[in-house]
């Protein structure tokens, strides 16, 4: 095993750990709320935003078989359909908050569940953001042709975290969404 999936490893350890106390906190708190608005009056399913997510794992893993066997066209093209599918996955995100701002009046503030709510979603939304921007790193690395098929176990590491990511909303979206309503 390489270093390199070694430290991913003991980061997705270390996130998983954190991600447990969010979603522990969520479960707990969000029954609690003295007051309006609870998840069942403002939550709606994000099926396609979480269809895009959980492609978006398909993708990245063909980019990295293309990688690995050297066709550089492929790769780039499944490498940029998982960077489209993850923005789509965060412009849902960032609508579904607009409206439950703005129209239904949950903040952090408003209660418990709102302050639970953002918590977990936006840490996994943080995350999300950040496994983008690594991607859009290697993309642009990629287009200036400073990545080579040498370098594809860089490309499996750094997949190994957007498939935790994605693991992660698969729990996110359970608890949230479907659980907890």
């Amino acid at each position: 095993m390489t270093p390199g999936r070694v430290g991913m490893y003991c980061l997705i350890a270390a996130e998983a750990a954190m991600f447990t106390i969010f979603v522990v906190a969520y479960l707990f708190y969000a029954g609690k709320s003295l007051s309006g608005p609870t998840p069942a009056d403002v939550l709606h399913l994000p099926i396609f935003a979480t269809i895009c997510l959980l492609s978006s794992s398909v993708t990245i893993h063909l980019a990295v078989q293309w990688w690995k066997r050297g066709s550089m066209s492929a790769f780039a093209g499944w490498w940029l359909a998982t960077i489209v599918l993850g923005a789509i996955f965060l412009t849902g995100t960032a609508l579904e908050w607009r409206g439950l701002i703005y129209d239904k009046g949950l903040t952090t503030q408003t209660n418990l569940f709102g302050t639970t709510y953002y918590a977990l979603v936006g840490l996994h939304a943080f995350h999300v953001t950040v496994g983008l921007a690594c991607l859009a790193l290697v993309s642009a690395l990629a287009f200036l042709g400073h990545v080579k098929p040498t370098h594809a176990a860089r490309g499996d590491v750094l997949s190994l975290y957007w498939h935790f990511v994605d693991g992660v909303w698969i729990v996110v979206f359970m608890v949230v969404y479907v659980i907890a309503r």
